[in-house]
């Protein structure tokens, strides 16, 4: 019989691809102690391979699927449909016939058996096939249970399960298809159970679902089922649905749907004994395959009958903590406006950086803030500190610390971040400023920050091998000596307080809303702003030499640089680029990742936003915007200076606000020159540890350059060190983040796993409206593009940007565009800072953004109020 037909108690750990996820698990649970699963056999698929492998006409077939696309429906539709009666014609191989009879016989051919499908990329890690393919119940008679191999085989072919492959990069003909023949169990009752909870991610909260009869009903959505919640050991909640339905076998074969009598509909499915040992056979199936599960049980004869157990893919992983304390984490990328996943270099430099408790987890990195949630002296401030980087976080803090008990207080005041200290000292002179509005004070730090820069760029020419890694890591303590210098802090803080005065007072006095994010327009010393105009310029110096533009039209090379010299205006053109990227080459879209290709390894994700602005700028475009903006910002001064005057104790109102307008003005832009810096540093250490990577491929030692990405930084150490690598390590963390890739981070978790989600407290919005946070004021309607890569950005004046995240990589779309709408984001974070500047009214922070307004549909955005309207 070989390994055509495996019993489930004969299937071992090596037979993944021959019996697929659910035999394999199946197979697993089969050898358990105390774990019921009903007896049955998978046809491998090395059955399913022999009976089509020999089929011309299925050959060609699945030659014509592989030139389809996904958004090829029809065609789709019709060819597979033609190989689905292929397979269904085919003939079952005699061994196969054979093999299978054989266990008929031994388990009682007279009985009813469940056929179900096993596919080989179902289950996995990062993709879950779950009910793409078929099951079919009750079963009776060795005719009618080949008839239905053959169905589930076919079932590879519907056209869902082919769509599906399409859009996650799997190839057809490298999935193959094993069946599962297993023993009817009828139960009183059947369900499903998630050993952490579906919803919240809690590990420590399972959730089972129960109906009576068949589980089918309950997967397909036909009936209501209870609910039952089990926290700790103890059922902490129930939901007893009204079940008007139930699916039952037939003695002859096949299912019925009957009604419940009504005085039973609102009976609990399943009493408290039996809730809480199936809870305990639950933990036991997750500890045995160390993940939690997904289970398909059934109750009959007052036994639990497990049919089905697979990991559950969606959930969150939680940061490793070293105690059994509760932690609280919150997302560093919501607060950096990257939620991307990151490659393991990248997180391992972000990790030098910083001087914050942080752990790292599906590919993100999160602050373990549970400290200082504990000192009541700093817990309200810290929460309010991350309100203004997203409101969400806040709200989702403020519920965290509303719970009992969860976090134990601390007395221990000894942890008080240095930016908080700064706002306790301030906060009694009721002025947020500790020094006078002087600009020389932001020059002198941009200044010593660039000196810094030209001695590392030079010093670092002369390191190599494993002297250059010691470099590096002694120049990260350079590096966070300028990003935490107590001046540049007191500087960003000073504007910020400033800026929050301006609103507060303005309101009070004078009704107006908002009022400091007109004066924040085309502020002096702001980098990220400047970049934005300096790629108007940029199309300036092209725009009059059309063979030029024709050529970046139709350009795919990443060295159309070099060839560009020899077109009627190249040269100019060439020099206007180099320019712009020594300037600003080492900045690019999700940029605290090191490992994401900068502008100067990757020019051509510029060339779109270039010829956007050629098409929708007349000359002189970004001198004329920083000029428009610095207009209004004086205008707006004006007009509330003379307002402020005409009101009792007018003069000294209007002499605060001055000074307060020339703090903001003077300082604000400053607010994005650190990261700017650090963004520097990063592709100075980035370039040199790559001449390392091309040595190591050139010695043969990795495959090529960028797999060191998938290295930390002291294991890339280790490897120029000795010279050896365990190629395992690579394969494992390529597979891991193809799984993160595809994950949401949630802004803030606890160690038992649980997202809590914030929520906008927000009456009276329009009816359909999508709430956010209003960061920059004014209103705007126009055509929404939805744009989640840079490279993709093809706007048209009057366009309205929705995207997932904007750090400052983003900036040069701004220009082009009358308004942004943003799912992460707070009042100072990049996006918010650049939008002011630029007088844009942006409300970000709105939940599920791009998936909500669809590209082309017009809205309209209230950046005053802070919502959205699909128009």
């Amino acid at each position: 019989m070989g390994s055509l037909v495996l019993g489930f108690q004969e299937v071992d750990k090596t037979q993944f691809l021959l019996v697929g996820g659910k035999g394999f698990h199946l197979g697993e649970l089969s050898k358990m102690d105390g774990i019921h699963v009903p007896e049955g056999f998978c046809v491998t698929t090395e059955g399913y391979q022999k009976a089509i492998v020999q089929n011309d006409a299925y050959h060609a077939l699945l030659k014509q699927l592989t030139l389809l696309k996904a958004a090829d429906r029809v065609q789709i539709a019709e060819i597979s449909s033609q190989i689905r009666r292929t397979i269904m014609e085919a003939e079952i191989p005699s061994d196969v016939v054979k093999a299978v009879t054989h266990y008929l016989t031994q388990f009682g051919d007279e009985h009813a058996y469940a056929v179900r499908s096993s596919a080989t990329a179902e289950d996995l890690p990062h993709a879950s096939f779950a009910g793409q393919q078929d099951t079919y119940l009750n079963i009776i008679g060795k005719e009618a249970i080949f008839q239905h191999i053959s169905k589930c085989w076919a079932s590879l072919f519907t056209d869902r399960a082919v769509i599906y492959r399409m859009q996650h990069g799997f190839d057809h003909s490298q999935v193959y298809l094993s069946v599962i023949v297993q023993r009817m169990v009828f139960p009183q009752a059947s369900g499903i159970l998630f050993t952490a909870d579906p919803v919240t991610s809690n590990r420590k909260r399972l959730s089972i679902d129960a109906s009576f009869g068949l589980g089918e009903a309950l997967v397909s959505g036909l009936v209501s089922a209870d609910c039952y919640t089990v926290h700790e050991g103890e059922i902490v909640n129930k939901r007893i649905a009204s079940k008007k339905l139930a699916v039952y076998g037939l003695k002859e074969g096949g299912t019925e749907t009957r009604q419940i009598d009504p005085d039973q509909q609102k009976l609990q499915t399943l009493t408290e004994q039996q809730i809480m040992r199936l809870a305990h056979i639950g933990r036991q199936i997750e500890a045995y395959f160390g993940f939690p599960q997904d289970i398909e049980w059934c109750l009959a004869d007052d036994t639990f009958y497990i049919v089905q157990s697979r990991p559950i893919t969606t959930l969150y992983p939680i940061p490793e903590a070293n105690d059994q304390e509760n932690h609280v984490y919150v997302s560093v990328g919501h607060q950096q406006m990257m939620t991307d996943a990151m490659k393991q270099l990248g997180l391992s430099f972000y990790l030098l950086t910083t001087r914050a408790p942080m752990r790292t987890a599906g590919g993100r990195l999160f602050v373990d803030i549970t400290q200082n949630l504990a000192a009541p002296a700093i817990r309200d401030m810290v929460i309010d500190a991350l309100g203004k980087s997203e409101p969400l976080i806040k709200d989702a803090l403020l519920t965290i610390v509303a719970r009992e008990g969860f976090i134990k207080s601390s007395p221990v005041d000894n942890k008080v971040p240095s930016s908080v200290k700064f706002k306790q000292e301030q906060s009694s002179s009721g002025l947020p400023t500790p020094f006078e509005s002087n600009p020389t004070i932001v020059t002198d730090l941009i200044k010593s920050s660039q000196t810094s820069l030209e001695a590392l760029k030079r010093d670092i020419q002369t390191k190599s091998g494993s002297d250059l890694f010691d470099f590096i890591l002694e120049d990260f303590q350079q590096l966070k000596n300028i990003l935490f210098n107590p001046q540049s802090l007191e500087v960003i803080m000073a504007a910020m307080d400033a800026s929050s005065w301006i609103n507060e007072k303005m309101n009070d006095w004078l009704g107006e809303t908002n009022a400091a994010d007109t004066l924040s327009q085309s502020v002096p010393n702001n980098i990220t702003s400047e970049m934005g105009l300096a790629l108007l310029d940029v199309a300036d110096a092209i725009r009059p030499y059309p063979e030029v533009i024709d050529y970046l039209q139709h350009t795919e090379e990443d060295s159309f640089l070099e060839e560009m010299f020899q077109l009627h205006g190249g040269k100019a053109a060439q020099e206007a680029i180099y320019a712009y990227l020594n300037k600003y080459g080492m900045r690019c879209a999700g940029e605290i990742d090191v490992t994401k290709a900068r502008w100067s390894e990757k020019p051509l994700t510029l060339i779109p936003i270039i010829l956007g602005n050629i098409k929708n700028f007349d000359p002189h475009a970004g001198i004329r915007k920083f000029e428009q903006g610095r207009h209004e910002a004086f205008e707006k001064e004006i007009e509330l200076l003379d307002r402020l005057k005409q009101l009792p104790n007018g003069e000294q109102k209007a002499e605060e606000t001055k000074r307060m307008i020339d703090l903001v003005r003077n300082f604000i832009g400053y607010r994005e020159y650190p990261k700017y810096g650090m963004i520097n540093r990063y592709f100075v250490y980035k370039q040199a540890l790559l001449k390392e990577a091309e040595q190591l491929a050139h010695a043969g030692v990795i495959d090529e350059e960028e797999d060191v990405y998938y290295l930390s930084f002291e294991q890339f150490h280790d490897v120029v060190r000795s010279k050896k690598l365990d190629y395992q390590i690579i394969s494992k963390r390529k597979n891991e983040y193809k799984l993160y890739e595809k994950l949401t981070p949630p802004r803030v978790m606890t160690s038992d796993g649980e997202i809590i989600s914030g929520k906008y407290k927000r009456e009276n919005l329009p009816v359909g409206a999508i709430a956010g946070l209003p960061v920059s004021s004014g209103l705007v309607e126009g055509r929404a593009r939805v744009i989640l890569s840079m490279e993709y950005a093809d706007l048209e004046d009057g366009d309205i940007l929705v995207t997932t995240f904007t750090d400052p990589g983003w900036t040069p779309l701004f220009v082009s565009v009358k308004g942004l709408v943003t799912e992460v984001g707070g009042l100072m974070t990049h996006g918010a800072v650049i939008a002011r500047e630029y007088g844009l009214p942006a409300v970000v922070g709105v939940e599920n953004a791009t998936k909500l307004i669809k590209d082309g549909q017009r809205i309209r955005v209230h950046g005053t109020e802070g919502y959205v309207e699909i128009l």
